[in-house]
């Protein structure tokens, strides 16, 4: 029967809607986890995404591990792997940002968009007492953040303010397509730490950003007294 209907709409000129089949979990329901056999100065990381987003082989997270001042610990691309290592020389007492990125352009979301993953959390050093009285210490994440989809940004708001903003993720440069009228804009960090800020510019505009650490950015855009702000990743 299937090959029957198949061979009808070849005749009829009907081309077959193929729906994408998903290969990955939202990113929401993704996340990391610090694993068994960490100390003090040996950090493994556990990523859920290498083996719940298929095709595997083309999973690549991007991993930077730095102090809460901003200085970079360690950082590294990996590609087909669940584990990421840290060794350190950071105090325990001390707490470490943790962000990666993971990006698979043969893997689909149930939403239909290919996997753009965007995770950060903190990690600190736990204590406990065991109940005989031993005491024993681990790594362990502050928030179990999940992760937020950074595929794009939400055109509609964009239409409503005449305000285009482009690559999500950027590597180098972040590229603002703006009205002919003057607004301005500052960047943001998820902290509220203000890393930007550029006055008295219209239309078309570059901006610089590959000094930015790896992260999760607020672009704040003012125009015509008001203001938007977006989202954008630094990768």
């Amino acid at each position: 029967m299937k090959n029957i209907l198949l061979t009808l709409s070849i005749v009829l000129g009907i081309t077959p809607i193929i729906k994408a089949q998903t290969t990955s979990l939202p990113c929401d329901q993704l996340g990391m986890s610090v694993n068994v056999g960490s100390d003090t100065n040996r950090i493994k990381l556990y990523h859920s995404g290498q083996y719940l987003t298929h095709p595997q082989s083309y999973n690549v997270f991007t991993w930077e591990i730095t102090t809460m001042q901003g200085n970079i610990i360690s950082q590294d691309t990996i590609v087909n792997s669940s584990n990421y290592y840290i060794d350190h020389n950071t105090p325990v007492s001390d707490t470490m940002n943790v962000v990666v990125y993971l990006k698979n352009d043969s893997a689909i979301l149930p939403d239909g968009n290919i996997v753009n993953c965007f995770f950060e959390d903190q990690i600190y050093w736990y204590e406990g007492v065991y109940p005989s009285g031993t005491i024993y210490g681990r790594w362990e994440f502050v928030h179990g953040n999940v992760g937020s989809n950074v595929t794009d940004v939400n055109e509609n708001q964009i239409d409503e303010t005449n305000f285009n903003v482009f690559p999500s993720p950027a590597s180098n440069d972040l590229y603002i397509d703006g009205p002919k009228e003057e607004y301005s804009l500052q960047i943001f960090n998820i902290y509220g730490q203000l890393f930007q800020n550029i006055n008295n510019i219209n239309g078309k505009q570059k901006i610089d950003v590959s000094s930015l650490p790896i992260g999760l950015y607020i672009l704040k855009l003012n125009y015509n007294k008001s203001f938007k702000t977006m989202r954008f990743v630094k990768q």
